[in-house]
């Protein structure tokens, strides 16, 4: 039996190992410097870099209404708003998660790059089942930007059921 757990230790080890090579060599085959730092920004938050940034050359969100206030609803509704915003930056725009503070509200977001100059919208739905009086429910959007966090924002008041 202790063979049998080497051999499997062993096995995985030197599987980590090539996978690792692979992955290093994929990022190796990119030579240009400025594609190299574009290909970065895309991949990872900016504000994940130890090393201080050009801002100017990121991904920036440029929304119509970071809050929105859907007045009154009855309870048991879904609350739908879009937020529509622009890539207004240099590079294209990766949003790479959403979120609120509870499953009651939840976005959805472009899985697919944004160029410069293109829009996009997040949708966010919010069941009010059980909500009954004011809410408010922030989102917060994760993208290649600076700061990488965005803050959106849904408020209202959800009515008792009739």
């Amino acid at each position: 039996m202790r063979y049998i757990s080497l051999f499997i230790f062993l096995f995985l080890l030197s599987a980590c190992q090539n996978n690792t090579q692979e992955d290093q060599r994929a990022v190796e085959e990119i030579t240009d410097p400025e594609l190299i730092y574009n290909s970065e920004i895309i991949r990872n938050p900016v504000s994940a870099r130890p090393e201080p940034i050009d801002t100017v050359n990121v991904a920036k969100m440029t929304f119509k209404e970071h809050h929105f206030d859907f007045g009154e609803a009855p309870e048991g509704k879904i609350v739908v708003h879009e937020y529509e915003f622009t890539n207004t930056g240099k590079v294209p725009l990766v949003i790479t998660n959403g979120h609120s503070t509870c499953g009651c509200t939840v976005p959805e977001w472009p899985k697919e790059a944004i160029k410069p100059g293109e829009k996009g919208t997040i949708k966010v739905k919010f069941d009010t089942n059980g909500k009954a009086g004011p809410q408010a429910k922030p989102i917060t959007i994760v993208a290649n930007t600076y700061p990488s966090q965005t803050m959106l924002e849904l408020v209202g008041i959800v009515g008792a059921r009739n």
